[in-house]
């Protein structure tokens, strides 16, 4: 783990999320999350495996051949 812990606010904040969202989810041990406690703190690397996670690739339109349309 490295760098600092970030509240569920800031958390939201970086991802621009809600709050209630991210607590759900890390309730669910959804999305990665460290208890310090009873509080919920979010590491860089658990919100950098958030992002990563959520990525998504662009979807691309096959184009239609010229062929195809007899």
């Amino acid at each position: 783990m490295t760098g600092e812990l970030h509240t569920v606010a800031e958390t939201a904040q970086i991802l621009k999320v809600r709050e209630s969202w991210l607590k759900t989810k890390a309730s669910a041990r959804l999305v990665p999350c460290t208890f310090v406690g009873k509080h919920l703190r979010f590491s860089d690397d658990d919100i950098a495996e958030i992002m990563r996670v959520g990525a998504r690739q662009p979807v691309t339109r096959r184009r239609r051949s010229a062929s195809s349309d007899s």
